[in-house]
């Protein structure tokens, strides 16, 4: 019988509520895991840092893109590029 993907998630009410909110299983995943581990204050604190897709060039986004493993991103637009990040 296989595993539940749920099974991964330490911090079940939170995962929950990020996917309500629209975020990406493996985004919600994430963070909920490092709240569980770090405390929800914590990784709260963290984020932000790294200001507005909307700000970075073409090539930023691209080589960012290529750091986390998105597919098809040299045929991506800008627009399509900060999609693809926020939802990854």
């Amino acid at each position: 019988m296989a595993k539940k993907n749920s099974s991964r998630i330490k911090d079940e009410e939170l995962y929950e509520e990020l996917r309500e909110e629209g975020n990406s299983k493996q985004k919600s995943a994430r963070i909920a895991n490092a709240a569980a581990r770090d405390g929800r204050s914590r990784v709260g604190q963290r984020g932000g840092e790294a200001g507005s897709y909307e700000d970075w060039t073409v090539d930023e986004l691209k080589k960012r893109a290529a750091e986390i493993g998105i597919e098809g991103r040299s045929k991506m637009r800008k627009k399509e590029l900060v999609n693809a990040l926020r939802n990854s």
